[in-house]
């Protein structure tokens, strides 16, 4: 170990696209540190995102604590799983009730003891903290506080998520035992029940049980992979202890019975367990249960916005939405600019900008925008192709297909003119737009067209380059996640040549569901540290 001292509206497709969501989470589980400041993560992706508890400024143990692995383990976790200063905490296999910090630095990992005295918590000689969470925050936040002996800096940057103790759905991570009694008096009843994580004690559990309108909370002890609550028979997992009580319940030391009748399920789990949470969700057999269970819970749940959305709900620009609870955020939305002054609403169009936020150091360098926005209706397409010109975009992404499901529903009118022809559009019909080239793939369309417009006095003409994904079938997801990837991939080599970066327009028929998955797919794409750092990337994302 190295020596340290020391100096942070439901539709069946929707379902559908939550589902698909989940399920591909395995090649995104780290879209948990991106923060869209836009409506294309409400509605089915907004769901995904709460589902994956993104908050950028909570670092808890759920993340990074690892109980129960040896120092070789984590040296192991780190080296495939972690690049430079990804880090996570473990159990003391030394000294019993402490623990172990260890940290990838570069192909090298540094283990450093973290004391518990029972008061406190602090590395050998460090700052002295009330909670293992407030520990790791302090040092994560402050970068040269933690040093080795020769001045080198250990810097704490990734945690590396650690695998729930179970994939059953009453398992709820790490909430506060305030929390655990708001979720159960407010959604529970009389022998509701849920498993949490233990605040006081990192690596052990609490029971927490509603009966006669007030909670109980059992602690539900650890200790080499067994567990128990505190004598008596020992369990190889929390789910064999917990169907053992509802089979048997417990008795309290006042001699009142703990009946485990309802489990309070949750749809928040920690990313890296989505495949078992997928396994348990798809043993679900009709719409009653599984997904589908899911899906209408959130459907059911109070529809709540951080930000407003006052321009969408105008009058004059309802009849621009596709969907009218489907609206921009009045802060991020593209405001058309050369409209008519005296017309209200001559500004408006159902569309955000999507940029990463410079909180998230792991996604240093990617400057990459992107404009979300629904598919066209009849009496956008001017007001669409305004935007294009406004924002100087050079590559549309197109995800859905104009009619799908047999003609009965229309995703997006057609906003481009048939090969070698030409319309005017924009404001004022002043563009002239062209198909010039137009290339079919299985998978995709690629078409390239030219916009014209007379600015000052003289011509001026661009080239836009429309990507339309056909291979998302009317039903499901598309079976092959490569097709996604190489169809993104393209797009990526087509823009790395361009000098002048504008944003990419994203859009399906909504501007939520396959548009968000799309952005987030592509922000993975352009992230080295996470094409080569996640398994998927192995499979997927080293097609380049």
């Amino acid at each position: 170990m190295n020596d340290v001292h020391f100096n942070s509206t439901v539709h069946r497709d929707d379902m559908l696209i939550y589902q698909a969501g989940i399920q591909s989470t395995e090649l995104c589980s780290k879209v948990k540190t991106i923060s869209f400041q836009t409506p294309t993560v409400s509605a089915s992706l907004k769901k995904l995102a709460t589902f994956l508890e993104i908050d950028p400024k909570r670092q808890t143990w759920d993340i990074w604590f690892h109980p129960g692995i040896s120092g070789i383990e984590a040296e192991q976790l780190l080296i495939e799983r972690g690049f430079d200063g990804s880090f996570l905490v473990r159990p003391s296999r030394s000294t019993h009730g402490d623990f172990t910090l260890s940290v990838r630095r570069g192909n090298k990992v540094t283990h450093i003891k973290i004391q518990n005295t029972g008061e406190y918590y602090a590395l050998y000689g460090g700052e002295k903290f009330a909670s293992l969470s407030e520990l790791v925050q302090f040092y994560m936040e402050n970068k040269e506080q933690l040093r080795e002996k020769n001045g080198d800096m250990i810097i704490l940057k990734y945690p590396l998520n650690a695998v729930d103790p179970t994939a059953e759905r009453w398992f709820h991570g790490y909430i506060s035992g305030r929390e655990a009694e708001q979720i159960l008096m407010e959604q529970g009843r009389n022998g509701s029940f849920l498993v949490r994580e233990s605040q006081s004690t990192p690596g052990d559990y609490a029971l927490s049980v509603r009966q006669d309108n007030q909670v109980t909370h059992v602690m539900i002890r650890c200790k080499d992979n067994r567990y128990d609550v505190g004598g008596g028979d020992e369990f190889s997992s929390l789910k064999d202890l917990v169907e053992h009580y509802r089979r048997s319940p417990m008795v309290e030391t006042s001699g009142s019975v703990v009946h485990l009748k309802h489990p309070l399920n949750t749809t928040k789990i920690n990313p890296t367990s989505i495949d078992g949470r997928v396994k348990k969700l798809q043993e679900g057999k009709d719409q009653t249960s599984g997904f589908w269970e899911e899906f209408e819970q959130l459907q059911q749940q109070e529809c709540t916005h951080m930000f407003s959305r006052n321009e969408g709900q105008r009058p004059e620009n309802r009849m621009k939405n596709r969907y009218k609870n489907i609206l921009p955020f009045d802060h991020t939305r593209i405001i058309l600019r050369g409209g008519d002054p005296s017309k209200i609403g001559s500004d408006y169009i159902n569309a955000n900008l999507i940029e990463v936020l410079p909180e998230f150091e792991i996604f240093d360098g990617i400057t990459r925008k992107y404009i979300s926005t629904q598919g066209c209706l009849n009496n956008t397409i001017d007001d669409f192709w305004q935007m294009v010109w406004q924002e100087h975009s050079r590559i549309i992404v197109m995800t859905t297909k104009e009619i799908e499901r047999g003609k009965i529903q229309t995703k997006c009118v057609r906003y481009w003119p048939e090969e070698g022809q030409s319309w005017n559009t924009g404001f004022n019909k002043e563009i002239c737009l062209s198909l010039l080239i137009e290339r079919m793939t299985p998978d995709f369309a690629i078409r390239t067209l030219r916009l014209q417009k007379i600015v000052n006095d003289e011509a001026e003409s661009r080239l836009v380059y429309h990507y339309q994904f056909l291979a998302w079938p009317d039903h499901g997801v598309p079976p092959n996640p490569g097709t996604v990837v190489n169809f993104l991939e393209e797009i990526n080599q087509l823009e790395s040549g361009m000098t002048d970066k504008r944003p990419l327009i994203v859009h399906c028929s909504a501007g939520i569901g396959r548009t968000g998955t799309f952005i987030a797919i592509d922000l993975i794409l352009c992230n080295e540290n996470l094409r080569h750092y996640h398994p998927m990337g192995k499979r997927f994302l080293t097609t380049s």
